[in-house]
């Protein structure tokens, strides 16, 4: 018996118009929920829209940092039916190539820290009342960078590292909703290769291999935390 539309399970995933994101909404889709889902490039979500051509994909272009953008995000969720995961995706990378952080820009600085750690927390304080009211998730996308100092990666890593301790201290404030950081590991995107302008980046995997990872880890709903792709079959099994 199929669900009826008012009461499958809702998600919001930020930028889902390509890489991890898109991957992200396309499994969910498949499992049968409806999907909000965002991204700062109109024609870019309007085509992933086409492509995954489903009527439960609500796509509602827009940038994260935008207060006015979030409201509608959750608002669009909640009239879709019982929102039970958030999926803070959206991210930004800065300069390409990327400027050490003895001559970053502070205007770039400022723009990345605005959508990787200011807007998640604005969206998940927006989202949290219908995420506790329906037993919900939240999943922010977080790096390798937050804790490795690779020279170059500065501004990204940084505000990585911001975004794990905010996810941590949500986790242990929060008792009704579980709040991870996925850290998906490589993957073969458009934001990776920026990272590295010229470089075969062939070898990272697709963000279609890293997903099942997620999935897992929503459907075990291990102890709020940090989890790794590439370690969740040990830690969960």
């Amino acid at each position: 018996m199929s669900l009826s539309e008012n009461t499958r399970p809702v998600a919001i995933v930020t930028g889902a118009s390509r890489g991890f994101g898109r991957a992200v909404t396309a499994a969910l889709l498949d499992r049968g929920w409806t999907v909000i889902g965002d991204a700062r490039r109109v024609a870019e979500l309007e085509s992933t829209a086409r492509e995954l051509n489903s009527t439960r994909l609500i796509a509602l272009p827009g940038d994260v940092t935008d207060a006015s953008h979030r409201d509608a995000l959750v608002a669009t969720a909640s009239e879709a039916g019982p929102l039970r995961l958030l999926v803070n995706n959206a991210s930004r990378l800065g300069p390409s190539p990327q400027p050490v952080l003895a001559d970053y820009p502070a205007s770039e600085l400022w723009a990345v820290y605005d959508t990787n750690v200011l807007a998640p927390l604005a969206l998940i304080q927006a989202a949290l009342p219908a995420l506790i009211e329906h037993a919900g998730v939240i999943v922010n996308l977080t790096s390798d960078a937050a804790i490795e100092p690779y020279p170059g990666w500065g501004g990204y890593g940084s505000s990585k590292a911001a975004l794990d301790q905010l996810s941590a201290v949500l986790a242990a404030e929060l008792t009704a909703v579980p709040v991870y950081a996925f850290d998906p590991g490589d993957m073969r995107t458009e934001m990776h290769q920026a990272a590295f302008p010229g470089a075969d980046i062939s070898d990272r995997a697709e963000p279609e291999v890293v997903v099942p990872a997620l999935l897992r880890l929503l459907d075990t709903r291990p102890t709020a935390g940090r989890y790794r792709a590439s370690d969740l079959v040990g830690v969960l099994s």
